[in-house]
């Protein structure tokens, strides 16, 4: 899959590697969509977080790459974005990923507890920007 991705301003990128707080939305079975809480952080004109292989927002990717990331500033909560796009899932580097985050956003490891963990990276086709 080749993925038409939209570069992000640096506004975006300012916001993005700041303290922030993400959820996504996939679309379930029923194309109903469903949104979480997620540790997530930018690698380049891409968005990669961590979730379970079987885990809803997994399944959900697997069966529709469709995603949108709503990502607030801890700081300003005016201040966000919104990230559509197409999901990416690997399970190359799921486990040091989501160590990183854990570190990142809690200071402490994460007990995975043996779950399958796969890398989900967000190619952005539209960007939206609230507060800016």
């Amino acid at each position: 899959m080749t993925a038409m991705t939209t570069p992000f301003d640096e506004a975006t990128r300012t916001l993005l590697d700041g303290r922030i707080f993400p959820s996504v939305a996939t679309l379930g079975p029923d194309g109903a969509p469903r949104s979480s809480v997620v540790w997530a952080r930018r690698d380049g004109d891409t968005v990669v977080f961590v979730t379970g292989r079987d885990a809803r927002k997994g399944r959900d990717l697997a069966r529709d790459p469709r995603i949108s990331l709503a990502v607030t500033d801890a700081e300003d909560p005016y201040k966000a974005v919104e990230i559509r796009g197409t999901a990416k899932l690997t399970e190359q580097g799921a486990d040091q990923l989501i160590a990183e985050l854990a570190h990142s956003y809690t200071g402490k490891d994460y007990p995975t507890d043996g779950a399958a963990l796969v890398t989900v990276r967000i190619f952005p086709e539209k960007v939206v920007k609230f507060g800016f």
